[in-house]
């Protein structure tokens, strides 16, 4: 996670760019609304029914372009659309210090059903990471493990460079499949520094 970590510091200035790139969002015909004026930090591509933005733009979606995404549509959230979710708070222990920390942000399954996406069990998701670490799951399973968006830590907004400025994390501790697990193995499919969401991409 330390490689992970250094990624993520080094990449930062090209996320800078790749957010602002990712806020043409209200341009074109086919979209349903727009997102809000703060820079994008979460966008969900593949199945959404509530797009708020247009296709991807491979010269200004940098980061985007580089892990070989590609959309006609998307959702866009700026942290003052996920913040008006209702918020969910958990306090697992993380692998990073071994100590408790409470977590806060609204359930990934209520930003999907924001985003418009498919509410099936079976739907399939890809969380994908900054540094190009993506988890596969279903979204059954996400639902069953309690998948949170997470916005801040401890209270606080969580700092790009660090685990944010989102996290995708479950209370591991209360889940005895996970908590059985050294502490090490419990977060597989919480990808911090979290930015994109597939809906129904194969796995």
């Amino acid at each position: 996670m330390t490689d992970r970590r250094r990624l993520i510091q080094s990449t930062a200035a090209i996320l800078g760019a790749g957010l602002a790139a990712a806020a043409p969002v209200g341009a074109g015909p086919a979209q349903a609304g727009r997102a809000g004026p703060g820079p994008v930090l979460l966008t969900v591509t593949g199945a959404v029914r509530r797009p708020n933005r247009g296709a991807l733009d491979a010269a200004l979606d940098q980061l985007m372009a580089k892990q070989q995404l590609q959309f006609t549509q998307a959702h866009a959230f700026d942290f003052a659309a996920l913040v008006r979710l209702p918020a969910h708070s958990l306090r697992p222990t993380l692998e990073y210090d071994a100590r408790a920390h409470r977590l806060r942000g609204p359930l990934l399954t209520d930003v999907l059903h924001a985003a418009g996406a498919p509410t099936g069990d079976t739907t399939a998701l890809a969380l994908r990471a900054l540094d190009g670490y993506t988890a596969r799951l279903s979204l059954g399973e996400a639902r069953r493990l309690g998948l949170i968006v997470a916005t801040h830590l401890d209270g606080q907004p969580m700092a790009l460079g660090g685990l944010g400025p989102l996290w995708a994390v479950l209370d591991a501790d209360r889940i005895p499949e996970l908590a059985a697990k050294p502490l090490a193995e419990r977060f597989a499919v919480c990808p911090w520094g979290l930015y994109h969401i597939g809906v129904d991409e194969p796995t």
